[in-house]
């Protein structure tokens, strides 16, 4: 049986290590367990990567095979990532993107963000952080939109009706908010769908998510959370996270369909 191919990184290079090591001291898996106490099945998973090696494994082979410390060594690489921010290498990729389809439930997506809706984001962050870091991020938010005009790109937007009525900013902004995603949707470059209440268990009440394919036709997923964000080059999670837009953008409003609801929300702040 292969490794398990959503096992960490370090399980499956630390078990494979294991298992260089005791080939060639000539140790057969048998021994290994028995030395360490394991039942055979438990050192082959380790050493296949579907099991977390243990600190006890990595001491008694580490004995075993003279490996004088480097195997036991690995043990502190094998506890859990810290959370990553991806957001710089995101950004990157995004600014050189030739399409784009970017999902959102709650908030409004980043790139249709009108100056004031984001400094309210920006001024609601914890912890806090200063006001100059708050006016940093949105000058850098706002000119990142510029994005927008680059009319060789195609933007696919998706919003789910509840972050049309998340009233971030109070009404007025609010109201200049939705009036600025009926400006954007009529750019020849730019799609904006509203995937309104009431559509049942569709895909997108997991969460939002952002796809990018670049010139090189390289595809690429991301997503944030609220202890990191996630950028995903793998083409089965880019391919599952493809399908799932494809059904979200089913449920969805038509382009028109969008605009009218968009206004009709706008009317009643």
């Amino acid at each position: 049986m292969e490794a398990r191919p959503d096992a960490p990184m370090a399980w499956r290079l630390c078990g494979n290590q294991i298992k260089l090591w005791r080939q060639a001291a000539g140790v057969s898996r048998e021994e290994l367990a028995a030395e360490a106490g394991y039942g055979v099945e438990a050192v082959r998973s380790m050493e296949m990567g579907r099991r977390r090696p243990s600190q006890h494994l990595l001491r008694v082979a580490d004995a075993m095979f003279g490996a004088n410390g480097k195997l036991e060594s690995a043990h502190s690489f094998l506890e859990p990532d810290r959370a990553l921010v991806r957001t710089a290498e995101y950004m990157a990729l995004e600014a050189e993107a030739v399409a784009m389809d970017w999902y959102e439930v709650l908030l409004i997506p980043g790139l249709l963000q009108t100056e004031d809706y984001a400094r309210v984001l920006m001024a609601s962050h914890c912890p806090p952080v200063s006001d100059g870091t708050i006016e940093a991020r949105v000058v850098a938010r706002m000119e990142r939109q510029k994005l927008l005009e680059k009319r060789t790109t195609l933007f696919s937007f998706v919003v789910h009706e509840a972050a049309l009525r998340s009233l971030v900013g109070g009404r007025e902004v609010m109201k200049r908010q939705l009036n600025r995603l009926l400006e954007a949707g009529e750019l020849r470059n730019v799609s904006i769908q509203v995937l309104p209440n009431g559509r049942g268990a569709t895909p997108g009440l997991v969460g939002g998510f952002v796809l990018l394919e670049t010139s090189e036709h390289r595809h690429f997923c991301y997503g944030e959370t609220q202890v990191g964000s996630m950028l995903h080059a793998d083409p089965d999670r880019v391919s599952a996270l493809m399908k799932r837009h494809a059904m979200i953008r089913m449920h969805a409003l038509d382009e028109v369909e969008s605009a009218r609801f968009i206004r009709e929300v706008a009317e009643e702040l």
